[in-house]
Formats: C-alpha cells, structure tokens, sequence
C-alpha cells in the first residue's frame, strides 16, 4: 500500500524545466538559453514550465511554448488569442489566435531583443 511518504515528491516547475534543458540535444541549444533568458527578464509576472514538451511561459493563462523541432531556427508559439492585439512586425503570420516568432541565431535576437521585450509585456498586460 502507497503511503504519503512512499510517494515521490514532484519536482517544481523550475526543476522539470532545468532538467530539460540538461537533457535538450539540439543545435540551438544556446540560442534556446538566451532566448529564455531575455523572456524571464522581460516580465516577472511570466512563470516559465514544460508544456508540450518544450519550455512555456504563462500568466493567468498559457502564453508562449518554444517549438523546438526545427533545427535552422529559435521558434516561439504566442498562443493565446489576445497577442492578435500587439502590432509588431516581430509577431508573424495571419492566424485568428496565435502568432509566432522566429530568431536565426543569436545575433538575430540581439537585433530583435527591445521589440521583443516590448511585445513580452504588452502580451502580459493584456492579462490584466
């Protein structure tokens, strides 16, 4: 019989994230960092944890996940309906709730890096 204590504790969204990135073999793997790294600084309101595989970011509501299968660039998911109401030529395609974001490599994101931060925060004002 299963006791409380015989029970594995699980581990805490940062845990699981962290151990993701250890185990993430891809050729990006740096680029995947930085563009965390700016993400967690944009907004403290952002929590970041695995979903769909891949880290992802909410606040009140699910907001972005990295796809990280492609391997010739940094791929974000903003997927909650209201980002179709942030104007930035950073948030690409025509969907009726969803807009992505791609950086190439670093030196992309560094050319992007304010707009980005600048689309972050709008993003986690409209939760408000």
């Amino acid at each position: 019989m299963e006791t409380k204590k015989s029970r594995a504790k699980k581990p805490s969204d940062a845990e699981q994230v962290a151990a993701y990135m250890t185990g993430l073999d891809h050729p990006l793997k740096a680029g995947i960092e930085a563009v965390r790294s700016v993400i967690k600084g944009a907004d403290s309101r952002l929590n970041e944890r695995i979903k769909w595989n891949a880290p992802s970011y909410y606040y009140k509501a699910d907001l972005l996940t990295f796809h990280i299968r492609p391997v010739d660039r940094i791929h974000l998911v903003f997927h909650h309906a209201a980002v179709v109401r942030i104007q930035s030529d950073l948030l690409e395609g025509d969907y009726k709730d969803r807009r992505m974001v791609y950086f190439r490599d670093m030196a992309d994101l560094e050319t992007k890096r304010e707009e980005f931060v600048r689309v972050i925060k709008a993003y986690a004002d409209l939760m408000e």
